[in-house]
C-alpha cells in the first residue's frame, strides 16, 4: 500500500470501522500512521488513558481532527490511576479546535472551574454530563454562555445542579434542539417554564425526575378526574416544534406543570409517558386534537385516586376508554403502541382503566406496527383475535399476561405480517400453543422466557431465531415492575 495515491488510501480508510483494524494499520508505515491519525473523527477513553499534559497534548496531536470524544470512567477505582482533572479537560477543549460532541461520564475530578473551558470549543454542538458529581449551576452557565452552536444538551445524575440560570440564558440566546435531563436532584419538572421562547426551537424533550424509595406505591393524594388545564393557557410559551417528548416519575399539578406541554406539541411524532401521575382524560384529548402526526405513544401507568361520584375515590390509571377513543378519532399515523400497567391485579379489573373494547378501537383505526402489553388485564383470547387481523403488525410483545392461552395463539399464528413474537411470564401458555406458531412458518424471531410449561423442545425451530428461558431473570422481573426498580 505504500505506492498508492494518498486520496486512494483515504478513502480505504474511511471505510474501516473497527478500532482495532485502524489501529493495525497505522503500524504499517510513518504515512499510514499519519493519515489515520487525521482521518480519526472519533476517540473513546476511560481508565487507560494517562492524563499527564504532555500525554494528552501528544494524544491531540495525533488525532488533530476529532469531533466526538467519549471519556468515560464508569468501575473507575483509585487502583486504575488517574482521572482526567481540569487541566486535562483544557488540552482537550483548546486543542481539538474541530470538537462537535463531548461526553463526560463518571468524571468525578471535573469541577465547573474545568467545565468552564468548553468555552473554547465554538464548534461544540452536543454535550452529555453524565454522573458529574462536582458540576454546579455555575458551570453549566459558563458552558450555555460560552457554547453558542450548542443544539444538544443531557444532563443525567448531576445532583449539584439546582438553580436554573443556565435554563434562562439557554432559552432566550440558545439555540437547543435537544434537552435530556435525568435523575438530577436540583431540577424539577416547574423549571422549564423558565426555557420560555427556547421551546419554539426545541424538538426533542425528555425530563426523568429523580425516584423516591417508595415511588411506586399508591399515594395518599386524590386527583381531580376531571381538571382540563388546557382550557386556559396557563404558561405563555409555544413548543410547535417538537417532535420527540419523554416524561418520567413527574409529580404534577393541576395548576402549574408540564402537562400543559401535551395541548401545545403540534409536531410531536414520539410520546413516551411513564408513571407520571395526575394526569387524566382531558391532557390525552388535548394532544389527541393537536399531534396528528403521533407515531408512538408509550403509556406506563400506575395507580393512582381520583375523585369518583359523591365524595369517594376509585384507585386507577390516570386515563380511560375515552383518551383511546380521541386517539383512534385523531391520531390515524400512528404506529407503534407500548402499555404498561404497574401493580394491577387481574381480580380487580377496574384498577386498569382501558377496557378490550377502547383498545381494539384504537388499534383498529391506525396501522400499527410495534405492539407491546405489559400487565395488560383486560386483553383475552377475543382480543388476540382482533391483534391477528391487523394488516400491519410486525412485532408484538406480551408480558405477564394471565388470559392468553393457546387458543389465543392459534389466532395469532395467522396475522398476516407478524414475524417477532415475544411472550413473557404468559402461564397459560402450553407447549400446544407454540406448536400453532410453528405451524403458520411465518416468523423470523421468537422469544419465550418464564412461560408456565412451554418447554425447550417445542420452541426449537418455531422461527430463524429462537430465545427461550424457563427462569425469571433478574432483568426481566426489574422489567415487569417487581423488586425495587420499575
Amino acid at each position: 500500500m505504500e505506492d498508492l495515491p494518498d486520496a486512494l488510501v483515504t478513502e480505504i480508510l474511511k471505510n474501516i470501522t473497527r478500532t482495532s483494524d485502524l489501529n493495525s494499520l497505522s503500524l504499517v508505515s510513518k504515512q499510514h500512521y499519519k493519515m489515520e491519525g487525521n482521518q480519526r473523527g472519533a476517540l473513546r477513553v476511560g481508565s487507560g488513558l494517562c492524563t499527564t499534559t504532555e500525554a494528552l497534548t501528544s494524544l491531540c496531536a495525533r488525532f488533530p481532527n476529532l469531533l466526538k470524544v467519549e471519556i468515560d470512567y464508569s468501575g473507575w477505582i483509585p487502583g486504575h490511576g488517574n482521572q482526567l482533572d481540569n487541566k486535562g479537560l483544557f488540552v482537550f477543549s483548546s486543542h481539538c479546535s474541530s470538537l462537535i460532541d463531548l461526553t463526560l461520564s463518571f468524571c468525578s475530578y471535573i469541577d465547573d472551574s474545568g467545565l468552564g473551558c468548553l468555552a473554547y470549543c465554538k464548534t461544540l454542538v452536543s454535550l452529555t454530563l453524565n454522573s458529574a458529581p462536582q458540576i454546579t449551576s455555575i458551570g453549566l452557565f459558563s458552558v450555555a454562555a460560552g457554547c453558542t452552536s450548542l443544539s444538544a444538551l443531557h444532563l443525567i445524575e448531576c445532583e449539584k445542579i439546582d438553580s436554573v440560570e443556565w435554563l434562562e440564558y439557554l432559552g432566550r440566546n440558545g439555540s437547543l434542539e435537544e434537552l435530556v435531563v435525568k435523575n438530577c436532584e436540583g431540577i424539577n419538572h416547574h423549571d422549564f417554564v423558565k426555557f420560555g421562547s427556547g421551546w419554539m426551537k426545541l424538538q426533542k424533550f425528555e425530563f426523568e425526575r429523580k425516584r423516591e424509595k417508595y415511588d411506586h406505591r399508591l399515594g395518599g393524594e386524590v386527583y381531580d378526574s376531571s381538571f382540563d388545564a388546557h382550557n386556559t393557557d396557563i404558561y405563555d410559551f409555544c413548543c410547535e416544534s417538537l417532535k420527540d417528548l419523554r416524561l418520567a416519575h413527574i409529580k404534577t399539578w393541576p395548576e402549574k406543570g408540564l402537562r400543559v406541554i401535551l395541548g401545545k406539541c403540534k409536531a410531536l411524532e414520539n410520546l413516551c409517558l411513564q408513571y407520571v401521575r395526575a394526569l387524566n382524560d382531558n391532557d390525552m384529548i388535548a394532544l389527541s386534537r393537536s399531534c396528528r402526526n403521533l407515531k408512538s405513544i408509550s403509556l406506563w401507568l400506575s395507580l393512582q385516586r381520583y375523585h369518583s361520584e359523591g365524595s369517594h375515590y376509585e384507585a386507577r390509571t390516570s386515563f380511560t376508554d375515552n383518551s383511546l377513543y380521541a386517539l383512534a378519532l385523531n391520531c390515524h399515523m400512528l404506529q407503534t403502541v407500548d402499555l404498561k400497567f404497574l401493580g394491577c391485579s387481574p381480580s380487580w379489573p377496574s384498577e386498569i382503566a382501558f377496557t378490550q373494547r377502547g383498545f381494539l378501537a384504537l388499534i383498529r383505526s391506525c396501522p400499527i406496527r410495534v405492539l407491546v402489553l405489559n400487565t395488560a388485564n383486560f386483553l383475552d383470547d377475543e382480543g388476540m383475535k382482533a391483534i391477528s387481523s391487523l394488516p400491519h403488525l410486525e412485532t408484538l410483545e406480551i408480558v405477564f399476561s394471565h388470559a392468553v392461552t393457546d387458543a389465543g395463539m392459534r389466532f395469532i399464528a395467522h396475522t398476516p405480517c407478524l414475524s417477532n413474537l415475544t411472550l413473557q411470564m404468559c402461564h397459560e401458555l402450553t407447549d400446544a400453543g407454540v406448536a400453532e406458531l410453528g405451524r403458520a412458518h411465518k416468523l423470523e424471531s421468537l422469544v419465550i422466557e418464564y412461560c408456565g410449561v412451554v418447554s425447550l423442545q417445542a420452541v426449537q425451530g418455531v422461527a430463524k431465531s429462537v430465545h427461550y428461558s424457563k427462569d425469571c431473570s433478574a432483568a426481566l422481573r426489574k422489567k415487569i415492575g417487581f423488586g425495587n426498580g420499575y
